[in-house]
């Protein structure tokens, strides 16, 4: 079974599955975001990361038996991070091709709220 999925409408508001944007909050408020997704950096702008705080972050959203739906702007950096979390054990896909291929495709995102945590 491939990890890699090309989502559509039905797939990003209609299933169980999870989705959370990998981006960085830049990207975010640029072209906005999947209505309901969460808003998790994965890969910080100076290209660090923090793997054990990102899995952390999965598992309160439903940990290993949750479907997660990846996304990113093209679908590179989260196919990296998809392959990472289904080696722990993860029920992950890539949402390959990512928010470019969505707004070509004519998918309305919603703009990016920052949370008040």
């Amino acid at each position: 079974m491939s990890i890699n999925v090309y989502p559509d409408q039905a797939m990003l508001e209609g299933s169980e599955m999870v989705v959370v944007d990998i981006r960085t909050a830049p990207e975010w408020r640029q072209t906005g975001i999947v209505k309901g997704s969460h808003c998790i950096t994965f890969f910080e702008l100076d290209g660090s990361y923090d793997a054990e705080s990102f899995l952390q972050k999965m598992d309160a959203l439903g940990g290993k038996e949750q479907l997660i739906g990846l996304i990113c702007r093209t679908g590179s950096r989260t196919s990296q991070v998809a392959h990472f979390m289904a080696q722990q054990g993860y029920n992950v896909k890539n949402l390959a091709g990512g928010v470019m291929k969505l707004l070509g495709e004519g998918y309305e995102l919603v703009p990016y709220r920052p949370s008040k945590d």
